[in-house]
């Protein structure tokens, strides 16, 4: 049976008029099952229940379910997130005192293969649809409310996955979230995190969605940045740098890269002014994430002096540069780490047990 919230307004529109009812109970049904998140049809007030009984003949609707949830010493809460056909992804809230950030997931495992990632090691199992993608920010736009006592205030797709590689329902997702008829949040507040697909990077630069744009970097020098991301040796930074001023361009939007820094990976001063130089092509500033390992050994090794020597000489460049403290660690769910212990059964396609 087929799920209703892949129906579009105009397709319910139609159904209502095939089984002769009214159009505009497709727009009561969208706003039960869009901007306010519902699950059930019983739960449709404002439908006959002669209606309620055929819709449910008709279609299903299917939620994803909270398969465990884990909360870190600093208020960070992992969501092991059960998917209708029992597999499974995760979600995180990461809370400040200014703020709640839900950091969403785009795929069940992931397409690409990232050493640093702990994701990357699950096999892909699929894309998720849009209402998946939805739900979870629903499923945390909750949970902030009840841990922290007030909405969810930011979004970003940085948990499971490439959002480049589920293109579609990740522009979907983020029209229906920011639409009025949906969650109405502002695109301001939203971040789409990328390895770099350039291709896809101007199709989204182009969809007007006023979204902001993250690059996964690590490395502003070829081969380093091929052997951290293998998949990049696909797509030169020359290419990726053309794509992210072309998004500049259209959207007047400046980059973030997303760096760690890895002792004897990417700690040397040429890597320092690379990034620089790098930098300096593109309206951007840089996130100097503290990177939290995953116990593949090559990775797993933070140079805080070197960390310390890039603050020094991007601010001295002239270069934004934040330095994100690590949140979440104690229950993996900080920075490469979402790919948890029940998760790894999807790696051999075992999902949901």
């Amino acid at each position: 049976m087929k799920d209703i919230r892949t129906l579009s307004l105009e397709d319910l529109k139609e159904y209502f008029i095939q089984i002769g009812d009214k159009p505009f109970r497709a727009k009561q049904v969208y706003d039960w099952l869009w901007s306010k998140n519902l699950h059930s049809f019983e739960e449709m007030t404002n439908l006959s229940k002669n209606l309620r009984e055929n819709l449910s003949k008709d279609f299903v609707i299917n939620p994803i379910a909270v398969d465990t949830l884990q909360k870190s010493s600093d208020g960070t809460i992992k969501n092991g997130v059960k998917l209708h056909d029992g597999l499974l992804v995760e979600s995180v809230l990461i809370p400040t005192e200014t703020r709640t950030t839900a950091c969403v997931s785009s795929q069940v495992g992931c397409s690409l293969n990232c050493e640093f990632c702990a994701t990357a090691k699950l096999k892909r199992m699929r894309n998720l649809e849009v209402a998946e993608i939805i739900d979870q920010v629903a499923l945390i736009d909750k949970q902030s409310r009840l841990y922290f006592g007030r909405p969810l205030s930011n979004i970003v797709f940085m948990g499971m996955g490439e959002p480049m590689m589920n293109y579609k329902n990740v522009v979907e997702s983020i029209r229906k979230i920011t639409s009025p008829e949906g969650l109405g949040m502002s695109p301001r507040r939203i971040t789409v995190s990328t390895s770099g697909i350039p291709k896809m990077m101007k199709m989204l630069a182009d969809e007007n969605l006023k979204v902001k744009l993250a690059l996964s970097l690590h490395s502003a020098i070829e081969h380093k940045r091929n052997d951290i991301m293998p998949f990049s040796s696909k797509f030169p930074l020359t290419e990726i740098m053309d794509a992210l001023q072309y998004w500049y361009k259209q959207t007047s939007s400046p980059i973030t890269f997303e760096y760690c820094v890895w002792g004897g990976i990417n700690d040397t001063d040429e890597d320092i002014k690379a990034l620089i130089k790098y930098c300096r092509q593109v309206p951007s500033k840089v996130n100097l994430i503290q990177y939290n390992p995953i116990g593949e050994g090559k990775y797993d090794h933070r140079n805080i002096e070197a960390e310390e020597r890039y603050v020094y000489e991007l601010e001295k460049a002239g270069i934004t540069i934040v330095v994100r403290r690590s949140r979440g660690g104690d229950i993996d769910a900080a920075c490469g780490q979402l790919a948890n212990t029940h998760s790894r059964k999807e790696a051999t396609g075992v999902a949901g047990t």
